[in-house]
């Protein structure tokens, strides 16, 4: 049994934020360490003081800042400007501060200085004054467009200078130092002095303080400048001792002079959208339809890369030669083909081998579900992948490959969940007249993800990526995003299955060599047409044709016309056409009378005379063919390419073995190298970063109990994991817990009967257990707190 340690924040001590913390009650404790997930890997903080110098560590305040609201950085940036990191500001003077944040915006600003204190950003002492810390003020060199304040501005000036300061201002000099200080922090504090002073100041001394109250100056100054110098003798300007750096106004001072209606900026409550009518049906049937063709493009793209996986470019990625030929043979616009290609891989289903980027085992898993799973792992992909699949161009212009392997940016995925939060607070059965107009929420809800956008205006890439998925749509969330925000599998697959037809098991076959399936064909329909016809489009329908050369592929595989025809009839619910069972016919009779053997290239048939045709065909020249039989022919071309030349030429050989048995050929897809687990990543491959969920709630509470203790709060404690306890015997047990001291505990044994053992040393050990040294046995002892019944001074 491991004992927890009661030290006091040793790890930080004297920490405003240590100290914020002890006071805080349970469940808020418990809620901050669920919104700061990250503070508690890889292992648990053992005090306040470590639990402190995680919560300010510099990544750990970035990413709690990548997650408030615009309304909480506008208020943190106050913070910041009033002087917050030290010695705290009222919540009455923020509000001074920002514009309608003592009207209606009240309530806006308790809620971004909650969330801040939620997120352990900003927190308030005991006198009632906010915090903020130090790495987030940090966020802003010149907060609110102010400098550096005057006491920090005075302290590097001598004595004689601040004396200087207060003549000129015509006030009796102090003798010491600190007493010139605050003489004259009172006055340039004062608006009603300052205001007054410099409207007794020469025009440009005016004109020069006012540019300078407006915005932190960056470039040096001249010092023949009029109005210099009446600015810089009374302290309303400051030039450093060193250095050219310019002469800077204390912020107090330019607050002032901004006049008393000047007013921050403060968006208390998110923008609203201009909204239209957008009915629950309307919006199911347009999600519906591109949820389906998007399926059916990455399907092809996909089906694409199985059988000739796309290369990988010496730099990394997919280039646009490769976009093009699978943009070709997929019937598909460029966005489709990168959207499919890094939803594939965050799926699962495309993997890098080599320098290649071929169809993992999960794809032929995929490729036999029915539509509904296929689109609802396609939609976790995008939810999960750190990048804008669908972008293709960088910041200079130039054009991206697809696929590329770079370092995952959260603030992607943080912006795909804010518009998916962000819709869904949109009433019901209506949506956004303009979908981009949605971006400005997302921008509202996580204003740091919207400074790494390049799109004007911004998110209109994510935007388009959610209503080509079927995720938004008439403006709306659909069924679809819905289920993908509740981030539960069984519900997005339902609420696929709800929108996408059922798979297709029938096609209709006509006498135009044609066959129809209306909706997505099914795997076993799909490989069956596949094998015999070629495709000719996707979409609503796929159409496929059956020809000569797509028949005799399908007999070069192994069927048989009798198998060939069998199952197209089961397929087609009924009798072939004529047209098409003659073509069967036609090309299985013609179908292997010509035979190649593989060693040296012999062409044989049992009629001379097609032989004798063979060998004055002009076309067929090129091979170098002789005869030395009438029945047999040798080329000096190898036997694949002398195939493929005679299929050319309108014939239709067939391989044999050595053994005089014929050779089935059949296509097989690449397959990809070995790979890792599901999640790791390959050499040279992206990971995809998971993003630090919240922890399970067992360990949670852990957590937070062992704090408690940590902070000598073992009432708070005790009284969760013991409540059967009285007041008072909470109060014994926790003075023997914080002091060592004997305490006398009563609880049934094994019987029922009450029992009495006097303990000391006692430790708490979370979630509910106490542990100590048992005089009566004379050794280490625990106990359940649940099943204490009193605890009692020991004599």
């Amino acid at each position: 049994m491991s004992s927890i340690s009661t030290s006091s924040s040793s790890a930080f001590p004297g920490s405003p934020l240590s100290t914020w913390l002890g006071r805080l009650p349970a469940g808020q404790l418990r809620a901050l360490l669920a919104a700061r997930p990250d503070t508690l890997q890889p292992y648990a903080p053992n005090d306040l003081g470590e639990l402190a110098t995680r919560l300010l560590d510099k990544a750990s305040v970035a990413r709690a800042m990548s997650r408030v609201p615009l309304r909480c950085l506008q208020v943190a940036e106050a913070l910041a400007a009033s002087g917050a990191i030290g010695s705290g500001v009222a919540r009455e003077r923020l509000a001074g501060l920002l514009r309608d944040a003592d009207g209606e915006g009240a309530r806006g600003l308790d809620l971004a200085l909650a969330e801040l204190a939620g997120h352990a950003l900003a927190w308030q002492d005991e006198r009632g004054l906010w915090h903020l810390a130090e790495q987030v003020a940090r966020t802003w060199p010149t907060p609110l467009g102010l400098g550096t304040g005057l006491a920090e501005l005075l302290d590097e000036k001598t004595t004689d200078e601040l004396c200087g300061m207060v003549e000129a201002l015509g006030l009796t000099v102090p003798e010491t130092r600190q007493r010139r200080l605050d003489t004259l922090l009172a006055h340039h504090t004062d608006p009603e002095l300052v205001r007054d002073l410099v409207a007794m100041a020469p025009a440009a001394s005016q004109e020069l303080l006012l540019a300078h109250s407006r915005t932190v100056r960056t470039e040096p100054v001249p010092s023949s400048l009029p109005g210099l110098r009446w600015a810089l003798d009374r302290g309303l300007l400051v030039r450093p001792r060193y250095g050219q750096v310019p002469a800077r106004m204390p912020a107090e001072v330019a607050l002032i002079l901004r006049g008393p209606e000047w007013r921050a900026p403060f968006a208390a409550v998110p923008p609203a959208p201009p909204l239209v009518s957008a009915p629950a049906d309307a919006v199911a049937k347009e999600a519906a339809a591109s949820a389906f063709a998007f399926l059916d493009r990455a399907a092809a793209v996909l089906a694409e890369c199985a059988a000739r996986p796309p290369e990988r470019r010496k730099a990394g990625g997919v280039g646009p030669r490769e976009l093009l030929r699978l943009g070709k043979a997929a019937r598909c616009a460029e966005t489709d083909v990168r959207l499919a290609l890094e939803l594939g891989r965050a799926a699962g289903l495309l993997c890098r081998d080599e320098e290649r980027f071929p169809a993992t085992a999960d794809y032929d898993a995929w490729l036999a579900g029915d539509p509904a799973h296929r689109a609802a792992t396609l939609l976790r992909g995008w939810r999960s992948v750190p990048a804008t699949p669908t972008r293709t161009r960088d910041r200079e212009g130039r054009t991206l490959p697809a696929l590329l392997e770079l370092p995952p940016r959260r603030d992607v995925t943080i912006a795909r969940r804010t518009l998916l939060n962000a819709a869904s607070r949109l009433p019901a059965g209506r949506g956004a007249a303009d979908p981009t107009t949605l971006g400005a929420l997302v921008s509202w809800h996580r204003p740091l993800a919207a400074r790494l956008d390049e799109d004007t205006p911004p998110f209109t890439t994510l935007l388009a990526e959610a209503t080509r998925l079927g995720v938004l749509a008439h403006g709306a969330l659909s069924p679809l995003g819905t289920a993908l925000l509740a981030d539960e599998e069984t519900a997005l697959v339902e609420a696929a299955r709800q929108l996408l037809p059922a798979a297709s098991e029938r096609a209709r076959i006509g006498g135009d060599l044609t066959a129809v399936v209306a909706g997505a064909p099914s795997a076993r329909l799909e490989r069956a047409l596949d094998a015999v016809a070629d495709r000719e489009s996707r979409g609503a329908a796929s159409v496929w044709r059956f020809t000569q050369g797509s028949i005799r592929r399908g007999l070069d595989a192994g069927s048989t016309a009798a198998s060939i025809e069998a199952e197209l009839t089961g397929l087609n619910g009924g009798q072939l056409p004529q047209p098409l069972r003659y073509l069967i016919a036609d090309t299985a009779r013609r179908h292997g009378q010509l035979r190649v053997v593989s060693a040296g290239c012999v062409i044989h048939a049992p009629e001379p005379a097609l032989l004798t045709e063979i060998i004055y065909h002009r076309k067929l020249a090129p091979l170098g063919l002789r005869q030395l039989a009438p029945t047999v022919l040798v080329s000096r071309t190898p036997a694949p390419e002398t195939l493929a030349a005679l299929r050319t030429a309108g014939y239709a050989p067939v391989t044999e073995a050595v053994d005089g048995t014929v050779q089935v050929e059949r296509t097989e897809r690449p397959k990809p190298a070995p790979q890792p687990a599901r999640h790791a990543p390959l050499p040279g491959q992206r990971g995809y970063a998971a993003s630090v969920g919240r922890p399970e709630p067992e360990r949670l509470d852990r957590i937070v109990a062992q704090l408690l203790v940590a902070a000598k709060r073992s009432e708070d404690f005790l009284r969760q994991a013991a409540p059967q306890l009285s007041a008072d015997a909470i109060g014994e047990l926790a003075r023997g817990v914080d002091t060592g001291s004997r305490v006398l505990l009563e609880h049934p044994d094994e019987h029922g009967r009450p029992r009495r053992c006097a303990m000391d040393e006692l430790t708490l050990d979370p979630p509910g257990a106490l542990y100590g040294w048992c005089h009566e046995h004379r050794r280490d002892h625990d106990f359940t707190l649940s099943r204490l019944t009193n605890a009692t001074p020991a004599p």
